[in-house]
């Protein structure tokens, strides 16, 4: 089947723990609590959209618009743009993933936010026991062996997914020929930077410069190693090798919240428990997150926390680290 000169969505399956079988289904059971509100006030969840009727994500249906009452407006929020006067179905889709606002304890969706990881030409295509491309030099894991052949070569992608322990971004929805969100022919690649030099920097997918990175060249000012940014460029697509920045734009990660907030984080973990006992610590899409006695797990238990596993953390962020209430495994 070919798509190409069409705008085509594919949705490449949510990663489960073996990455065999991708399905958006749910784990019964588990994850149907909401995040809740924090101290001050919030609740912020964040993970792959796995079906609509309200926006399904974490096991949790998220009540949008009219599903609330008659004035209430959710605020829908894609690649920096406000679109909060369409349907949430026509805006997103399942897959994408998102960050949700939401008020204090309840599902009442206030914002939903969605970024993707990067888009762009793919430049390369590698085959074997995982499917990936290269795309702005950031490797992509694309789970579905029928998408990933459909896939071209200079074909423009869009990705989201969530990061692994190698800095790949593991696909859980791509959309090809996304011309929708190109201006002039321009590109873009998001991530972390460090390495700052006069003439440029790494970016890669990981707050620590772990993984995956891609070389851009920058003279400008205003960035800071560990900054999370948008690198626009128009240069020709690289395998590897350096990219030259056309303009650099400041986001925020969707790791990053608000102190005290109650905050639900779907993930893969990126980084190794370390501790003993119930006091552990560990990351998860590079974000910090850390245990206690406290802390219930659902369909695991502290021995499954393992590089690549793919989990659910519901706790309340305390300077900078996520404090796990409840760990759930995917």
């Amino acid at each position: 089947m070919s798509l190409r000169g069409q705008t085509a969505r594919f949705l490449v399956g949510v990663l489960l723990l073996t990455l065999v079988s991708f399905t958006f289904s749910n784990c019964g059971g588990t994850g149907t609590d909401l995040a809740g509100g924090g101290t001050s006030g919030t609740g912020i969840s964040t993970g792959a959209i796995t079906g609509f009727g309200s926006v399904e994500m974490n096991g949790v249906h998220y009540l949008t618009d009219s599903d609330v009452s008659a004035d209430f407006i959710t605020h829908k929020i894609s690649h920096g743009m406000d679109n909060s006067s369409m349907m949430v179905s026509d805006l997103f889709r399942v897959g994408m993933v998102v960050t949700i606002h939401h008020g204090t304890n309840d599902n009442n969706a206030q914002q939903i936010e969605y970024e993707d990881n990067l888009q762009g030409p793919i430049a390369a295509k590698n085959s074997g026991a995982e499917n990936t491309v290269t795309i702005l030099g950031q490797t992509v894991v694309v789970g579905d062996a029928a998408v990933f052949a459909s896939l071209d070569l200079n074909e423009i992608v869009q990705v989201s997914g969530f990061v692994d322990s190698a800095g790949r971004i593991r696909a859980t929805y791509i959309e090809r020929n996304s011309q929708s969100h190109h201006h002039g022919g321009e590109i873009e690649v998001k991530g972390f930077v460090f390495g700052l030099s006069s003439s440029g920097f790494r970016l890669g997918p990981l707050p620590d410069g772990t993984g995956m990175t891609v070389t851009v060249s920058y003279t400008g000012t205003g960035l800071d190693n560990g900054m999370y940014v948008k690198v626009v460029t128009t240069s020709a697509q690289p395998v590897s090798g350096p990219i030259s920045a056309t303009s650099i734009v400041k986001l925020s990660p969707r790791t990053v919240f608000p102190d005290k907030a109650m905050v639900d984080l779907e993930g893969l973990v990126t980084a190794s428990p370390s501790g003993s006992g119930n006091a552990l610590s560990f990351a998860v899409e590079g974000k910090r997150v850390q245990t206690d006695g406290a802390t219930q797990y659902v369909g695991g238990t502290s021995a499954n926390i393992q590089p690549d596993v793919r989990l659910q953390v519901q706790g309340t962020e305390n300077s900078r680290v996520l404090s796990a209430g409840r760990i759930i495994f995917r």
